[in-house]
């Protein structure tokens, strides 16, 4: 639905991204407060905050503001309410906190508006810079592998379920999931700040309950990498995966950092880091693939693991596993 002549409240999500000493990478989206309250207890209530994530009123087309530092940058929603700004700025480490993290504001532009804006209008965001200590970088999927979604369920029943019917904060990490990606977020010595990508194939429309999943369970804190809901309905054979394109943009904007890639045996990650393993040598420290209840598909994944000669690929049951190989690899 479009915006004009609702009187909802605006407002800009913020979504956490990176960037490097010179160059950042900003994204969030312009959109009306449905006031989605994740805390709140009641089928009802789920029903009702359900509804509101996925039908959002989106302010497109609309001018924005996004200030860092002294700088202040001109920005564009586009049609779906989408901002992105992938721009050069010199010395933006000098802004980052101890543990690399650069905060700005995105605002409205008074005039671009054909009604008041009714709350403050400064919108908070930030970027990461991984610190000068990062001995190398984890990017990470979410479903089935930090958190039980139910990918490989007949017709997906249970990611349907699992989304609508629970709440964020009722929902369970998968055993000792947080721990684990401490452990390599310290790595030797635990001080090293080894930043941590979250990329996932669910639309941004989740980005709030998924960094209320991930913030409640004390997860480290990281940039969400997701993707546009016409994406996810528009699914199609063929191209590069989202979750594919995401990683390699990553690679190449820290050409200097190995990787660890963790992900489920579930879809498609073991394809997917493979594959980035053979386009970019030298730069997988190791892949980490949870096993999934089902025959047919770790079957294949096994037969794919078995031709890679050249990058430590693991399954594993359990978060110890990891940690026990990652430990004789010398990450942590």
């Amino acid at each position: 639905m479009g915006w004009l002549g609702r009187k909802d409240p605006l407002q800009i999500v913020t979504f956490r991204s990176y960037g490097t000493s010179s160059h950042l990478y900003a994204r969030g989206r312009a959109l009306e407060d449905e006031a989605i309250d994740l805390g709140r207890k009641g089928t009802l209530q789920l029903l009702l905050s359900t509804w509101k994530r996925f039908e959002t009123d989106e302010v497109r087309n609309t001018p924005l503001h996004l200030t860092l530092g002294g700088a202040s940058y001109a920005l564009q929603t586009d049609k779906d309410g989408y901002y992105l700004l992938d721009q050069a700025h010199p010395g933006l480490n000098a802004l980052a906190d101890a543990e690399g993290w650069v905060p700005y504001t995105v605002s409205y532009v008074p005039e671009g508006l054909s009604r008041p804006i009714l709350r403050e209008n400064r919108f908070g965001g930030e970027l990461l810079i991984p610190p000068q200590t990062a001995r190398f970088g984890i990017i990470t999927d979410i479903d089935d592998t930090i958190l039980h979604t139910g990918v490989t369920s007949y017709l997906k029943w249970q990611v349907i379920a699992n989304t609508v019917f629970k709440r964020a904060e009722s929902r369970i990490p998968l055993h000792g999931a947080p721990e684990l990606y401490h452990k390599l977020h310290g790595g030797v010595g635990g001080q090293c700040g080894n930043p941590v990508f979250y990329v996932s194939h669910s639309p941004w429309n989740l980005y709030r309950y998924l960094d209320y999943f991930l913030t409640r369970n004390a997860f480290p804190k990281g940039p969400i990498l997701l993707r546009s809901m016409a994406s996810f309905l528009s699914r199609r054979r063929g191209g590069a995966p989202h979750k594919q394109h995401e990683i390699e943009n990553i690679l190449k904007t820290y050409p200097d950092l190995p990787f660890v890639l963790i992900g489920d045996s579930g879809e498609r990650d073991a394809d997917i880091y493979l594959e980035l393993a053979g386009r970019f040598p030298g730069r997988v420290a190791a892949i980490y693939l949870r096993s999934v209840r089902h025959r047919g598909r770790m079957r294949r994944v096994r037969e794919l693991i078995s031709r890679e000669k050249e990058v430590p690929v693991l399954l594993v049951q359990e978060s110890e596993e990891v940690l026990h190989h990652a430990r004789g690899l010398g990450l942590v």
